[in-house]
């Protein structure tokens, strides 16, 4: 066994490795460099936020398989070798990569497609299922919704294309309906005068369109009365809880009963 041979072999694929762990090194500060500057000049063109988001992730990964490649070619591993394995080894290389190759291209549709965007309010899933949030950005492979607790939720581009998603924001404003059940007793005028001047009190209430206030339906021990108002997008929940508090108290005052379900019994 010629030592001396095994010696310099080792030597010089030593060397080659070190050199490889230096580009990997010097290649991820790099990366992170680079990736800062394209972040100010990217947001200097005041492009769409939701594009933003989906160019850095990408500019990131292209810039990492480089590095990679790079230092692979450094270690001796030549590039053409490393083109003929994932060749090789395409089938399972593709079906591997099935699930992140499917979340880019979701990616790519959702950019183009526009169904959701950075900033809005939004519901992903059906009504067996459903995650509610504040769209943060749209990566390469994932999209990120924060939630009204602040919980953080990673969604994978490819679900998004395969659900519904109900979008609360595109519009700007949004149509409120509410029931007020009152008893069989109540006048129906006064009810109709209460719930119209409630509707009327609250100023983030739009007066075009007016608000609607209608008998809505007879029920076992109620009549409900349905009061529609329309508002902005981001007014929801306030208006929503006001009209709720103050409808009880309105009614209070005018002496207006809010009956619960009850049954008469006559008994012989």
């Amino acid at each position: 066994m010629n030592w001396q041979k095994i010696g310099d072999y080792l030597q010089t694929q030593g060397v080659n490795l070190f050199r490889g762990l230096i580009v990997l090194a010097v290649g991820f500060f790099l990366v992170n460099w680079i990736q800062k500057l394209s972040q100010k000049h990217i947001k200097k063109i005041n492009i769409d936020p939701t594009l933003e988001s989906f160019l850095n992730n990408l500019i990131r990964i292209i810039l990492y398989i480089i590095v990679i490649l790079t230092a692979a070619n450094v270690m001796g591993i030549p590039l053409t070798s490393i083109i003929t394995i994932f060749a090789s080894a395409g089938v399972a290389v593709s079906l591997a990569l099935q699930g992140a190759l499917s979340n880019l291209v979701g990616g790519v549709f959702l950019l183009i497609l526009k169904p959701i965007k950075f900033g809005e309010y939004v519901r992903i899933g059906d009504a067996n299922g459903s995650i509610e949030g504040t769209v943060q950005g749209i990566g390469a492979f994932y999209t990120e919704l924060s939630m009204p607790d602040h919980r953080r939720i990673s969604i994978p581009n490819s679900s998004l294309t395969n659900t519904p998603i109900i979008n609360y924001s595109r519009e700007g404003t949004r149509r409120m309906d509410l029931n007020f059940s009152v008893s069989y007793e109540s006048d129906m005028d006064q009810v109709i005068r209460v719930l119209t001047g409630l509707a009327k009190s609250h100023p983030k209430v739009f007066t075009d369109p007016a608000p609607m206030i209608h008998l809505a339906a007879f029920n076992d021990s109620s009549i409900s009365y349905l009061v529609r108002v329309w508002c902005k997008s981001e007014d929801y929940w306030d208006v929503n809880y006001y009209l709720l508090e103050e409808g009880k108290r309105a009614l209070d005052r005018a002496g207006i009963a809010i009956p619960y379900p009850q049954m008469d019994i006559h008994m012989k």
